[in-house]
């Protein structure tokens, strides 16, 4: 019986230690995706940064152009304003 438990207790060794170096396997493996995807995540997000940067440096051209457009027309409306006071006296 002893040697059968001795048996027993070194097989039972060895399963834990290849369990053991199949775990340590998944585990590297695991963090080698997990670094992976915290990395096409990172580019990802740097990518939509620039995009949305971009839009909205255009949006802001638009709106300066748009300014500038408004601010001429209500120029030359005051203008005509005036002159046709003017002409009224």
């Amino acid at each position: 019986m002893r040697p059968t438990l001795i048996l027993t207790v070194a097989a039972a060794g060895l399963l834990l230690v290849a369990c053991s170096n199949k775990t340590q396997s998944e585990t590297a493996a695991a963090a080698d995706h997990a670094g992976e995807a915290a990395q096409s995540a990172g580019a990802d997000a740097a990518a939509n940064t620039r995009a949305a940067a971009a839009k909205t440096a255009t949006a802001v051209d638009n709106a300066a152009a748009n300014t500038a457009d408004a601010a001429g027309v209500a120029a030359r409306k005051a203008d005509a304003a005036a002159d046709a006071a003017a002409k009224q006296h």
